[in-house]
This record gives structure tokens, sequence and C-alpha cells, in this order.
């Protein structure tokens, strides 16, 4: 989108580059470091989930995200900005598309695995909570405060696919999603090659352990390394379109050498990326684009994300209330309610699936089941729920509208 005036900054490829594109095009040269279907590797081998001619194990992934219970809730779960009642607002299941539609576009050009950038991307924020990153700190003070676990989006979006419903998919697409974290940006992404279910489980463990550790993850493929960079390319200039949208600055971005707005930024770092990655066996930009994407972020941190009356309005409600909700859920499994929404909303549902599990979901450990309850709900879902189980509590979210 440009807003209806002329875009101010809007790179293209090098001649070099577009040069080895097209002659590599026309002679058919094979990429040499795209992740190859054959190398894919499942917790269990089952007939049911072998790759055959039209359908690779890739194209398995995006299947199985597809078809989670969960993905349908994107598209009630909040992006960045979570009260207002308006459509115009990113939510999550568009930004989860623009991810793999810039992933996809990086990949092409790269010459790499397209369905396997497809599952990670679609599958990399299934296990986010409602109400943004905002609510995803308020659950990890719950949990941690009861078990010492962490809770991170990008760990439960495994739990989510490999746990909760025990799919059996790829460890390239579950790495691709264990180490997406789209907050913490790198120069340059090597793939830290993975082909043990055993040393990626650790790995899972020690984030839980220690939220720190989820800095030193790095995806194991190069689709992975794409998609984890496309995360910030989706969100750094669509926030900025969405907190006009909300009237939440007059304040104007300023333009780096990337520019300001969406489809500048969205192009000028897709271009560099490809000028800087073809041919290579890691994912990288120049100096001065990697500054202008740090520089960006730290100018919507400041402007969006720690916003006061955002910080405020989080702070306020959804705080207090999911810290009543995780409580009053938590009391009603232990004490074995069976009339509790926790029972009959989410276990029973859980339950459903067709996918067998060594052990009934219902004897998992109380407060990872009442932690995959409530970073399954939608806002709206979260907000119902609360005033379902606390009819006589003042607390409430008090919503900007359309005419607001």
């Amino acid at each position: 989108m440009t807003d209806g005036r002329e875009l101010l900054y809007y790179e293209t490829l090098s001649p070099e580059t577009e040069e080895k594109m097209r002659r590599d095009e026309r002679d058919r040269r094979l990429p040499a470091y795209a992740a190859q279907d054959g190398d894919a590797i499942r917790r269990d081998d089952v007939e049911i989930d072998r790759p055959n001619v039209w359908r690779t194990p890739y194209i398995r992934d995006v299947d199985k995200i597809l078809h989670c219970p969960f993905y349908n809730r994107y598209a009630d779960k909040t992006q960045v900005f979570s009260f207002y009642r308006n459509d115009d607002l990113t939510r999550r299941s568009l930004h989860v598309q623009l991810v793999s539609r810039i992933a996809r576009t990086i990949g092409r050009a790269l010459r790499l695995n397209l369905d396997l950038i497809e599952a990670i991307a679609l599958g990399h924020d299934i296990g986010h909570t409602p109400f943004g990153h905002a609510g995803e700190s308020y659950l990890d003070g719950c949990l941690c405060q009861r078990t010492g676990r962490h809770f991170a989006h990008n760990l439960h979006s495994v739990r989510v696919l490999d746990g909760i419903f025990p799919y059996n998919i790829t460890i390239q697409t579950l790495s691709g999603i264990a180490c997406h974290d789209g907050e913490f940006e790198l120069a340059e992404y090597r793939p830290n090659p993975m082909t043990d279910f055993g040393e990626f489980d650790r790995m899972i463990a020690a984030c839980e352990a220690d939220k720190n550790n989820i800095r030193r993850l790095i995806p194991s493929t190069l689709e992975g390394c794409v998609v984890r960079i496309s995360d910030i390319i989706a969100y750094l200039g669509k926030d900025r379109q969405d907190a006009v949208r909300a009237r939440l600055t007059d304040e104007t971005f300023p333009t780096g050498s990337i520019g300001s707005r969406n489809a500048e930024i969205i192009n000028n770092l897709i271009v560099n990326i490809i000028d800087n990655s073809y041919g290579k066996d890691y994912i990288a930009m120049d100096e001065t684009h990697f500054a202008a994407l740090k520089d960006a972020k730290r100018v919507n941190y400041d402007l969006i994300y720690k916003n006061k009356r955002v910080r405020d309005e989080m702070e306020n409600a959804v705080r207090p209330m999911m810290e009543e909700l995780y409580d009053r859920l938590l009391s009603d499994l232990v004490g074995k309610r069976y009339a509790s929404p926790i029972y009959t909303h989410h276990i029973r549902y859980v339950s459903e699936t067709h996918y067998s599990r060594a052990v009934p979901y219902e004897e998992d450990e109380p407060n990872r089941i009442v932690t995959d309850y409530v970073a399954s709900m939608t806002d709206d879902y979260f907000v119902d729920l609360y005033a379902y189980l606390f009819p006589d509590s003042k607390r409430t979210i008090d919503y900007h509208g359309y005419f607001d």
C-alpha cells in the first residue's frame, strides 16, 4: 500500500544478481543449499506420513498445520492493537500469510524449498496467546511463578503441533518454528543443522528453563532462516500502517535507507537479502540495510509498542484478568470440576483429535493444560470466558470503535 503517494525509495536487484538468476534459470541449475525432501525426518516412520509423488513431506506438514483446530483461532488473535473493534487492523491470521508470502518470494529467488517455507511460516505463531506479546508476557508470569518453567509463543507453537496435537511433523519444520523469533534480528543467518529429535527436545527444555536460551536459537535450514527474517519484514511496516489507522500516533515515521512505509520496507529488504544471499549457504543483508532495519524497529518500539496508552490498557485490564482466569482454571482442573470450561471446552476438544497419544491429554501436568487452554484463546474468547466465570467482576475492556 502506498497511501496514494509515489514511493520515495524503491530499490531493484543489482544487474549482476539478476544476470546470475537468469543464467541459472536458463541452464536449469539445481539449487545447492535448499532443503531436500528426501532428508525430511519425523519422530515416527509411519506409512500414512510417507511422501509420494504428489505429496512431498513438507506439503504434508502444511496440510497438518492448516487443519489443526487451533489454526482457525489465528483469525481473532491480536497482532498489536487489542482494544480496537476495527477490521482494518491486522490480526495474526493476516500476519502469517504476509510472512509466508514474503518468505516465499525470497525463497523462490534463492531457489529454496517453498513447501518447507510455507509450513514454517503458517505454523510459526499458532501457539501465540491472545492480546499479542503483552498476553504472552502475562502468561509467562503465571506459569513461571508456579512451575519455574517459561512460556514463549515460539516454543508453544511447537507444543501445539508436536504435543497437544501430535502430528508427527518434520524436525525441519518444527526447528524453523521454534527458532523463528522475530524479536532478535541478525545481519547473517547461518543454519545450525539438526537431525535428531533428542537434541531438539533438549533444546526446547533448555529454553523453557531459561528464556535467554531463545536468543541463541538458529533454524536448521536456510528456509527457516528466510522465515525468521521475513517475520520482521512482515510486521515492521504493517504495524506502522496500523498505528496510523488506530490514531495511536501523530508522529511521522522517519525515512531511513529502507524507506519508512510498508511497501518500501518490504521491497527494499527483500531486494537486499536476495542480492546478498543468492548462491550462498547463508542469508544476509548488507551493513546499511541491517542498521536501517534495527533503527526502524527501535522507532516502532518508541512510537508503538511502548506507547503509554497501549501499555496502560494492557496492564490495567488484561494482566489481572489473566491471573484470575489462570488461578480459577487451575483450581477447577486440580479439583476435577468436570463442568468447568477447562474440561468441557478444552480437554474434550483436544481429546477428540483422531491422532493417538501414549498418555491421555487430561493426565498431563495441570499447569501445562491450563497454559495450553489460555494460549489457545482468541481475544474475544478470553473476554467472554472471563465474563462467564466472573459474572460479578467489575473488570472490563473498553474498546475503541470505528467512530471514536
